[in-house]
């Protein structure tokens, strides 16, 4: 349970000080994004991709789905982000996501060894 906490919020100050900073997002909307986006990239990248691969491919994973859920909800809210501030959104997050995943195959994710990616 601890885990998914420091999830939601790396991810939320993260996403929501960026999505402030950068664009015309409001706070709810913000927090709204950074709690959706923590829960998807926690279930898919964390629970799912990381145990049967490595951290690299676990990162990519979380920076491409950040991406691609912040583009969309931007351009469905109207938000004034360019797609710079996107990726340099998702990269920090992606940062985040390394550490996070370093502790989390240390401390509490198992490795699936029946399942491997080259």
């Amino acid at each position: 349970m601890d885990k998914i906490l420091v999830k939601l919020l790396g991810n939320g100050v993260i996403v929501v000080a960026m999505m402030m900073i950068l664009s015309n997002a409001s706070f709810i909307g913000s927090l709204l994004t950074a709690v959706a986006l923590s829960a998807l990239a926690y279930l898919f990248g964390d629970l799912f991709i990381l145990p049967r691969t490595n951290n690299m491919i676990a990162t990519l994973t979380d920076g491409v789905l950040a991406f691609a859920f912040i583009w969309a909800l931007s351009a469905n809210a109207a938000w004034t982000l360019s797609m710079g501030e996107i990726l340099s959104t998702a990269l920090v997050l992606g940062i985040f996501e390394y550490a996070f995943h370093i502790w989390l195959l240390r401390d509490g994710i198992r490795r699936d060894s029946s399942v491997r990616v080259r």
